[in-house]
């Protein structure tokens, strides 16, 4: 597996061989490092935490810093002569390559059913003033006599991990990875791209 944890800087577009327009999104994998290897797994991390404790100040000892954001992966990192500490770059990836992107998507707040979950609502005339964007009925009566868990209803919508699969790297600029169209996240998240 290869892998690379950076921070999401924002959408534009570049014009291919073709000169077509390609829309993508840049990552910056600046000071993306091998921070903790353990059998199961490795962790990368990017920046550095400006106040830790002593838990994690022994836990990144061989790092010398204690990462400001981390990303752990399950599986080994398939990259030669790397130790822990050491940076990880973006020449790992190469234009054309498909990967996985992982990001947290938007926070959008309070959202009702029609936002939330596309329904219709209520119609718009005969008298319903009141009741044009509300769910309608949610349950019978007598039996079960109750609301069935995992009824879809007004709640906080977004802000879930989200994994895009077979997302193309279009072109490796210094420390920035353009993926083709959008991914998971706001300007300023934190994004995990990783071959399988």
């Amino acid at each position: 597996m290869k892998a690379l944890i950076g921070i999401k800087k924002g959408m534009t577009r570049i014009f291919n061989k073709e000169g077509k327009v390609v829309p993508v999104t840049v990552v910056d994998v600046k000071d993306c490092v091998l921070s903790f290897v353990e059998p199961m797994g490795f962790e990368l991390g990017i920046g550095e935490k400006k106040h830790s404790n002593k838990a994690l100040t022994g836990k990144y000892k061989e790092t010398k810093k204690v990462p400001a954001q981390r990303k752990y992966f399950q599986g080994e990192l398939d990259i030669t002569d790397i130790k822990i500490g050491d940076e990880i770059k973006a020449e790992i990836f190469e234009a054309g390559e498909k990967v996985g992107i992982t990001g947290i998507s938007k926070g959008k707040g309070f959202a009702g059913v029609v936002k939330r979950y596309r329904f219709a609502g209520g119609p718009k005339t005969r008298g319903q003033s009141d009741r044009e964007r509300h769910p309608g009925s949610i349950g019978a009566g007598t039996d079960p006599g109750r609301v069935l868990k995992g009824k879809k209803m007004g709640g906080r919508m977004g802000q879930d991990t989200i994994t895009i699969k077979k997302k193309e790297i279009v072109d490796i600029k210094d420390t920035y990875v353009l993926i083709s169209g959008p991914v998971p996240g706001s300007n300023g998240d934190l994004i995990a791209i990783y071959t399988e």
